[in-house]
């Protein structure tokens, strides 16, 4: 082992989380209709497959883009020869009008200001190289994406520390929340360089409130640091109250253009709201001039191929496409979503109200032999095993509470939606269900006055590589 770099034979990936050993079950006995009708079913994978037939659509009739043509003339071979990494300006352009679109036209962005990554995953990863060292930490609200800790940690040596948010108040971010996290990393003699956030949530599905937004641009410029935030899920909100970018509110406080502004910085990609994970497309928008240059040297190591932006360029320039697409996409979030909580419903499940995302926030709390992080593993266990569903534990999000579990409803069919709220409700149904803990009531009631679990917290800090410290 001696021969292998110390990054390489470290435990801090974070592939040994619930999170990623839930899609490994998946993957050794995946559900089919037909072939493996008894397989475990996909629900840990936040993927949009429900508007594939509007792009399929399209590509039928703009058949010279997906051949790479331009005016009946192919163009391959200036597309495969050499491109630099600061990308076609078609596709830039392009890319920060689908932006403006998407927020409403509310607020504009800039070409010259976009950063193309290879996705949002480097994109997150390139920021994270830009403004923190090693053992710098970023300040994260719970419940978080499981996969921030290999995103932002890994590779870069920074550290995490939670703002722990509670369902007492639907998970929103406090004035107090955000100084107490502050205060955390003071004791753990962490210099804090920034806050980051998803907005719309995931795993909560819910869009960051206007007042949210505030507190955090009141904080980070108290406190002379930076605010991330991750917009992935932008496109998604498919019911009010609508989505508030924090380009919005920069503008509406009358920060643009000042030293707040340069230290925020916004993360977006296609993944999500057009379902193309698989292309790889996302980018960095900052005020920063020096982070753009930085970003933009950076991204030479995860470009995204000129073929991709050449296609996608044309799509996202054709405003009567992109205008369709999101209406008719928050059409069908919102049908499916309302076919997963009506389903969840059916078995006595319930979960946070939510208006975005492609998921939903699932309270099994009542279904805990205990309210212990052990027990929520232990439901998880039965879930993927014994109903064959992946989802997704609180704990792997980071969650304060035990109880919690992430269900993504937009990577399958409704049929097979229906398959696994039918396999839940018989589990909770089932024989099992009788012989459940008679005092459920007052262990939810419990919960409200829970305090915080140091191995929740913990799980920030217990993989960290000392000889980067």
């Amino acid at each position: 082992m001696g021969l292998l770099s110390r990054k390489v034979t470290c435990n801090a990936h974070g592939q040994d989380s619930s999170y990623f050993l839930g899609w490994e079950e998946y993957e050794k006995n995946p559900y089919d209709n037909i072939k493996n009708p008894d397989g475990i079913i996909q629900m840990g994978l936040a993927e949009n497959q429900l508007s594939f037939d509007l792009i399929e659509a399209w590509l039928v009739k703009n058949p010279e883009a997906a051949n790479f043509e331009r005016e009946g003339q192919s163009i391959f071979r200036e597309l495969a020869l050499f491109q630099d990494y600061h990308g076609l300006p078609s596709f830039k352009k392009a890319m920060a009008d689908f932006m403006s679109e998407n927020r409403g036209n509310r607020v504009s962005f800039d070409p010259r200001k976009l950063v193309l990554t290879a996705g949002a995953t480097s994109a997150n990863e390139t920021l994270m190289f830009c403004l923190a060292d090693p053992g710098d930490a970023f300040l994260l609200p719970t419940p978080y994406y499981p996969g921030f800790d290999r995103d932002l940690k890994w590779r870069t040596g920074a550290e995490i520390v939670p703002i722990q948010c509670t369902s007492a108040n639907g998970f929103r971010i406090t004035k107090s929340a955000l100084e107490e996290a502050y205060e955390q990393a003071q004791k753990l003699n962490l210099k804090v360089k920034g806050v980051l956030i998803t907005n719309p949530s995931n795993p909560l599905g819910t869009t960051t409130t206007r007042t949210e937004l505030n507190h955090l641009l009141d904080f980070v410029s108290r406190k002379n640091i930076h605010l991330i935030s991750d917009e992935i899920y932008s496109g998604t909100v498919f019911t009010s109250p609508g989505f508030i970018s924090v380009m919005e509110v920069l503008k509406e406080k009358k920060l643009e253009n000042t030293d707040v502004s340069k230290r925020v910085h916004i993360v977006y990609s296609l993944s999500k709201d057009l379902g193309l994970p698989g292309f790889r497309v996302g980018v960095i928008y900052s005020n920063d001039d020096i982070v753009v240059d930085a970003a933009t040297k950076m991204s030479s190591f995860g470009l995204i191929s000129s073929q991709t932006q050449y296609l996608l360029s044309a799509l996202l320039s054709d405003k009567n496409f992109t205008k369709n697409y999101l209406k008719e996409n928050q059409i069908r979030l919102k049908k499916r979503h309302m076919k997963l909580v009506s389903g969840l419903e059916a078995a006595g499940i319930k979960c946070l109200k939510s208006n975005a995302g492609l998921f939903c926030w699932v309270d099994m709390r009542h279904l805990l032999s205990s309210n212990t992080f052990e027990a929520e593993i232990e439901l998880w266990k039965k879930i993927v095993y014994e109903v064959k569903l992946n989802i997704s534990p609180g704990s792997s999000c980071h969650c304060n509470e035990p109880g919690w579990f992430r269900v993504c409803f937009a990577n399958m069919s409704e049929e097979t939606l229906k398959v696994a709220m039918n396999r839940l409700k018989m589990f909770v149904d089932g024989p099992s269900s009788s012989t459940r803990s008679q005092s459920e009531h007052q262990r939810l009631k419990s919960l409200r006055k829970m305090k915080v679990s140091n191995w929740v917290f913990r799980l920030s800090f217990q993989d960290r590589e000392p000889e980067e410290r």
